[in-house]
């Protein structure tokens, strides 16, 4: 998996014309501007949308979660899609205005949402007996980097600006230290999403990263060279496991009916194929007290 900084999309103006003409002046009226119409939800009811918060590159996420598109649009015989988007804020957008019916979104960007009661918490998965995780501060296992305070004036990669493990428990280090990302590392920049994280580190872009430990064991497991070439020099206490959460504008039917589908998933057998395709035992109904922000 490869490390890419995004093209930016850069818009000009163009003024043609061989001849002298006289220039035209448009007048904006700002004290004649119309509201602008409410957001209407684009979520169909015969339709089931799943947005995807990129903690995984597009195509691991894509390769993950197949199966399990596939599972829901057998059991709900609706036409299904998967959404994803570059960052956490982008996901969080479409389910606060019910353009998605259904977000698997990290545990950070549900804190950022949930001051404004925007969305709602559906279920949570159960991983390797556990519905907790932790951030996890990784380094070369080669190089010299054997605490968080090595890490000083080295180059750092954040996940997502939303994540919890990927962004705000390394900023809780620095405040322990005293110090601001800007005067504590060299250079930082971020991923946006945990794979790409690792694959920084790996292949030299940066001297440390901080990853969710799920993501990290799934990568793990897939690629054998990860165990190898990488270091847990740190680890944070246990945070509640990324939720799956609804718009809270859903109708209660709807809410109702995807998690009792979420919940049964593991009694059938296509239904736990799909979430050993996600690494995933089962959905259990969640704790709020452990999203509380």
């Amino acid at each position: 998996m490869l490390f890419f900084v995004p093209a930016l999309l850069l818009v000009f103006g163009l003024v043609s014309g061989c001849e002298r003409r006289q220039e035209r002046q448009t007048v904006i009226r700002l004290d004649h501007l119309a509201p602008l119409p409410e957001n209407v939800p684009s979520a169909r009811p015969d339709t089931l949308r799943v947005a995807v918060a990129a903690v995984l590159s597009p195509t691991g996420t894509i390769d993950s979660y197949q199966p399990f598109i596939a599972y829901l649009q057998h059991k709900t015989g609706l036409p299904t899609t998967l959404v994803q988007r570059k960052s956490y804020q982008e996901i969080n957008d479409l389910l606060v205005r019910a353009v998605v019916d259904v977000g698997f979104i990290c545990t950070g960007a549900y804190r950022d949402s949930s001051r404004r009661q925007d969305l709602e918490l559906l279920v949570v998965p159960r991983i390797n007996g556990k519905t907790t995780y932790r951030s996890l501060i990784i380094a070369p296992a080669a190089a010299s980097i054997k605490s968080f305070d090595d890490l000083r004036g080295k180059r750092f990669a954040f996940t997502d600006p939303l994540s919890n493990s990927g962004y705000h428990y390394p900023l809780f280090l620095l405040q322990h230290l005293g110090k601001q990302p800007e005067t504590f590392f060299a250079h930082t920049f971020f991923t946006y999403s945990h794979d790409r994280s690792i694959a920084a580190v790996m292949d030299g872009l940066a001297d440390g990263a901080a990853v969710d430990s799920l993501i990290f064991d799934f990568v793990s497991r897939h690629n054998p060279r990860v165990a190898q070439q990488i270091a847990v020099i740190g680890q944070s206490p246990e945070f509640g496991i990324p939720p799956v959460v609804v718009p809270r504008a859903l109708p209660t039917a709807r809410k109702a009916w995807l998690k009792g589908i979420f919940l049964s998933m593991h009694t059938e057998p296509d239904g736990e194929r799909a979430l050993s395709s996600l690494g995933i035992e089962r959905f259990e109904e969640p704790n709020p007290a452990r999203y509380a922000p």
